[in-house]
């Protein structure tokens, strides 16, 4: 048995606009250059994974990707610095309260240790 912690950031009308989801997509830009790459390698609809990322932009109000148009390489998308900022303290609260959690679960239920 275990508690399982999930992070999810709601904007002011209580809808979510960025999880984990959102976040495993811009690490997945990251690594494939690509919105469509980083859609594809998680299983996901290239729409899903545009619609999530835009709506993360629009509740957020700043771009957390730029995508570059195609040419003799192909096109393709990258983070921007705020992007990379954004994901990076998401990432860093969502470690720092995960750990917290754990150690919560332990005080709550010292038999599981």
């Amino acid at each position: 048995m275990k508690a399982v912690t999930r992070i999810v950031i709601v904007d002011d009308n209580g809808e979510k606009f960025f999880g984990e989801g959102p976040a495993r997509l811009m690490r997945g830009i990251e690594k494939t250059g690509s919105l469509r790459g980083a859609a594809m390698s998680m299983g996901m609809a290239y729409t899903k994974a545009l619609k999530l990322i835009g709506n993360a932009e629009k509740a957020l109000g700043f771009p957390l990707t730029e995508r570059i148009t195609g040419g003799i390489k192909g096109g393709g998308s990258r983070i921007t610095p705020e992007g990379k900022e954004w994901l990076l303290k998401y990432e860093n609260y969502r470690d720092v309260c995960m750990a917290a959690n754990a150690e919560l679960y332990l005080e709550f239920f010292p038999e599981q240790r």
